[in-house]
């Protein structure tokens, strides 16, 4: 009689009259056995009823207490409550023995997931693969949870056991091992995965991330087309720029790389990354004015931006601009910027400029950090001789000579200096 009466009550659910449905397994619920009443709790959690769900799931556990079945339903109606703490205390006590062991470290994993206790889901995922070792969605959930802790090279081994199995699994395979492939630097191995990805759907997140994995990759030319559809589909995506630039670059054609940062700064004038990579795209043009400008805009948007304000002295020095480098130096310096190049580059503008105690000053401060660069011993070298400190200049050159032990203006200044 209650299997008819249930039979009923769902025939009213399904017929859109829900609230009589329920009236009707309420009115008779007193007379249910324990099956009716367990199925009577899962139609009540597919219902969202869940506070009428755990009641009875409640009361049958407590009868059942080691009755798995009612375990698993009343900790998952707890997980929808969002009761954890509870679901958990239940899915600790299913034993090792009992066929729904693998389904409660399942649940346990999503739940200490979901409380970002990673190593412990993890640990509960690796017991249930070794009770189903070829279940591909365990092995979906260990890369899963690898992805986000960032282990790329945990996640990949996962991923590719579940790729058998992907016609039965909506889930983007392709995607996450382009993705996991890329970011461990295997930048060719990902880019099939990029192709059979963007054949499935046209994200443009993805494929921007197959332009930049060509890009690193050495394919320039596979990098600009990708890079070039994702401006046709969003002209306004702003990280595409920079690295469209580098790959017109490394086809050798400077001047679209070179319009290309240019349209990027339009999008977003305040990529201080593109400007500089844009400065030096007008230096290899030999265009010094557009460089000094783009640098000099960099260092607006953050003056304590320190490749730019090295790229900008560099410069400086070729031009001659020594007063412009002192003043760029010293304004990093009031930013809390420090760099040993800062010290090599001061002690140049000050000798050039005939300060030579502030150049002895900076040359002696940089000597630690650039002691076996045969540039800077070259320079301070020279001007230690130039000052008459002949003692002090002496091992410089035999440091030099070690370097290029065939240069005889080095050879020719050693000899006098041991004269």
């Amino acid at each position: 009689m209650s299997y008819q009466v249930i039979e009923k009550a769902l025939t009213l659910i399904d017929n859109g009259e829900v609230e009589k449905g329920i009236a009707l397994l309420r009115d008779n619920q007193s007379t249910f056995n324990e099956d009716d009443l367990f199925h009577t709790a899962q139609i009540y959690q597919q219902l969202g009823m869940l506070e009428e769900a755990k009641e009875l799931l409640n009361g049958l556990l407590y009868h059942h207490p080691n009755e798995t079945d009612l375990i698993l339903s009343l900790a998952e109606v707890h997980i929808d409550l969002d009761e954890e703490d509870e679901a958990m205390a239940l899915l600790e006590n299913v034993n090792e023995e009992e066929d729904a062991y693998l389904q409660a470290l399942l649940l346990l994993a999503d739940l200490y997931q979901a409380q970002g206790l990673f190593e412990v889901s993890e640990n509960k995922l690796i017991q249930a693969k070794r009770l189903a070792p070829k279940e591909p969605i365990i092995d979906l959930a260990l890369a899963e949870i690898n992805l986000s802790q960032g282990d790329y090279k945990k996640a990949i081994p996962h991923y590719e056991a579940v790729l058998p199995f992907k016609g039965d699994i909506d889930f983007d395979l392709e995607e996450r091992l382009a993705e996991c492939y890329s970011a461990t630097g295997q930048f060719e191995e990902a880019m099939p995965y990029f192709d059979e990805a963007l054949k499935k759907e046209l994200k443009i997140d993805v494929l921007f991330q197959y332009g930049f994995t060509a890009l690193h990759a050495g394919f320039s030319k596979t990098a600009v087309e990708k890079l070039n559809q994702v401006k046709q589909l969003d002209y306004e995506y702003s990280s595409l720029y920079l690295y469209l630039a580098k790959a017109y670059e490394q086809e050798g054609l400077l001047e679209d790389s070179l319009r290309v940062a240019n349209e990027g700064l339009a999008v977003n004038e305040y990529n201080k990354e593109l400007q500089v990579y844009a400065a030096k795209v007008a230096l290899k043009q030999n265009n010094s004015t557009e460089a000094i400008r783009l640098l000099r805009d960099a260092i607006a948007i953050d003056p304590g931006y320190l490749e730019a304000a090295i790229t900008l002295t560099k410069i400086y020095i070729q031009e001659e601009e020594y007063e412009d480098v002192i003043d760029c130096l010293q304004e990093l310096i009031r930013f809390g910027e420090t760099d040993p190049q800062f010290d090599w580059d001061l002690a140049v503008a000050h000798q050039k400029l005939e300060n030579y105690s502030d150049a002895l000053n900076h040359y002696r401060q940089a000597y630690t950090s650039f002691k076996d660069d045969p540039d800077f011993l070259y320079d301070y070298g020279f001007f230690l001789l130039e000052e008459g400190k002949r003692e002090e200049a002496k091992p410089l050159f035999e440091k030099l000579i070690q370097h290029d032990p065939t240069n005889m203006e080095l050879l020719d200044v050693y000899k006098n200096l041991e004269e």
